[in-house]
């Protein structure tokens, strides 16, 4: 049994029963499902980024940086609906390298040096 909620007002046409599977043809899986689970991947993969984009400026750039930057450039290419949250993601990840090479060239360290 099955309960359907029916806007009369809106209602055009024949009523569909979006509890029922939708058919496919044998051997074809339904699309919907994917695509739901990936975007929502490619989402997580995008705050993902920025979050580490932005602890990579802090400490572990040499590790987080290059780490931001592969998760945002994933999480562009799975379509997701944050781009600009990637896109900061990307940014700072690049921002964590570019950090890295100048603490090196100044202080020939890796490490923050914040005493005199």
């Amino acid at each position: 049994m099955t309960l359907t909620l029916i806007d009369r007002a809106r209602r055009t046409g024949p009523v569909i029963d979006r509890g029922a599977a939708p058919e496919a043809a044998p051997g074809q899986a339904p699309e919907s499902a994917p695509r739901r689970a990936t975007g929502r991947e490619a989402d997580g993969l995008a705050v993902a980024s920025f979050v580490l984009g932005l602890v990579g400026l802090l400490a572990f750039n040499l590790l987080l940086g290059p780490t931001a930057i592969v998760m945002a450039l994933l999480s562009l290419a799975r379509r997701t609906r944050r781009p600009g949250r990637a896109c900061l993601g990307l940014a700072l990840g690049v921002a964590d390298l570019v950090v890295l090479a100048v603490l090196v060239t100044v202080n020939g360290t890796v490490a923050w040096n914040l005493g005199a």
